[in-house]
């Protein structure tokens, strides 16, 4: 059962990533998926990481916020992109 706070910060740890402010930018700006392609889905997720998530979303538990907000800062790109054309 997870105990902490719900924060990006804090998502970035049970993930097992850096979880510093830079590193958050970073892995946003790095990793910016297509509108076609689910949180759940990228590819750059190891098993662990993609059930955590998904077990999150499921639960539409406080953390489901933290992996809504992650979802949409990687679409970011994308839903400009859309939103452009």
């Amino acid at each position: 059962m997870i105990t902490t706070e719900p924060r990006m910060t804090n998502l970035f740890l049970q993930l097992g990533l850096d979880a510093s402010e830079e590193a958050i930018a970073a892995f946003i700006r790095d990793h910016q998926l297509s509108n076609e392609i689910r949180l759940i889905e990228a590819p750059y997720w190891n098993d662990g990481q993609r059930q955590f998530l998904t077990e999150q979303l499921r639960s539409d538990a406080e953390w489901a916020i933290v992996v809504d907000e992650l979802s949409e800062a990687l679409h970011a790109d994308a839903t400009v992109q859309a939103n452009a054309g």
